[in-house]
């Protein structure tokens, strides 16, 4: 197949079987690093950059968003094919790679190292983009945050590609961060499959679910502030994943399954054995991978970064990791 844009290639219909972490339980993981941008925000880096565009962006403006790194990936190689100036304000939790990914697609990257109220960098970024735009209005910032076109993206493609592969499952397991994944898949199925559970995981650390927020290294999952998108309806189930749990789970499965995976993978899965129990014989569930694992080398798979962010933690693979 050939396609005109590299930003028009995203598979939604690849499914890895992953059984034998839940006995008795179909579980699949929906992988969505298999696209040019590495990882499921190419999806809502189109449709923030439509948006824009249908506001009457023009090539040769400038955008500005805060990214911990894959949707500024995602955005800076949709804004290198659009013909568009792009600023990442990302911190320090950002991979190398990340950083350098989006640097070599032409976007230029600030790195914000000073922590919010609440200990992360989430508010400290936006509020960068909040001054930078108070001195500069020509700025356009599409805002992943806010933007509807976040979530409509994930109703749209997403849920929409989930639904048509696997209609029949029971469950589906949804990491959070921007909430764009969680608010599209909840509205697509609201209407078109109601009796499907939705399981919705954070980061320990995170204050999205009303917890105490504190220090996280691992990008991707969880924040420092509730974004605008975030309703808290009801309607879905919260599981909260330590870290260390979720880089265990990721070494897991780069040893069982043959597969690198994300730290944000990890915790989506280590989320699923925590509601394990709750799962009956024959269940179906759908985990969601955001992207796979090489930009997390020299993080979530190395030693020494491990050994410096979580003393005396054990993340190596044991059977403690999977039910069996």
């Amino acid at each position: 197949m050939i396609y005109r844009s590299a930003h028009d290639i995203v598979f939604e219909d690849v499914f890895l079987d992953m059984g034998g972490l839940v006995p008795d339980v179909r579980l699949l993981l929906k992988l969505e690093g298999l696209n040019p941008a590495g990882s499921i925000k190419l999806k809502p880096a189109v449709a923030l950059v439509e948006s824009l565009e249908a506001q009457g962006l023009r090539p040769g403006q400038r955008i500005i968003e805060s990214s911990s790194g894959n949707l500024g990936i995602a955005l800076s190689a949709v804004c290198a094919a659009k013909g568009y100036d792009l600023t990442v304000v990302t911190d320090p939790n950002a991979t190398t790679a990340a950083v350098r990914t989006m640097r070599a697609l032409g976007a230029r990257v600030v790195v914000i190292s000073e922590r919010d109220t609440h200990g992360g960098y989430l508010a400290s970024r936006i509020n960068f983009i909040v001054e930078s735009i108070a001195r500069d209005p020509d700025l356009l910032w599409p805002n992943q945050y806010a933007n509807p076109a976040n979530p409509i993206a994930h109703h749209e493609r997403t849920a929409r590609a989930i639904h048509h592969e696997v209609p029949d499952a029971d469950v589906l397991v949804i990491g959070v961060g921007t909430t764009g994944t969680l608010m599209g898949c909840l509205s697509y199925y609201r209407e078109h499959s109601p009796a499907t559970r939705l399981v919705a995981v954070d980061a320990e650390g995170s204050m999205l679910f009303g917890g105490p927020s504190g220090k996280r290294h691992i990008p991707g999952l969880g924040a420092s502030r509730i974004p605008e998108l975030f309703v808290d309806t009801g309607e879905f189930e919260k599981v909260v994943v330590p870290e260390p749990e979720s880089i265990g789970m990721c070494r897991l499965v780069a040893r069982r399954y043959g597969l690198l995976v994300g730290g944000s993978t990890g915790t989506v899965l280590a989320g699923v054995l925590r509601i394990a129990a709750t799962l009956a014989e024959g269940t179906t569930v759908v985990a969601v991978s955001p992207d796979l694992g090489e930009r997390y080398l020299d993080s979530v798979y190395s030693d020494s970064w491990v050994a410096e962010r979580y003393p005396g933690a054990h993340v190596e693979p044991r059977e403690r990791w999977a039910i069996v």
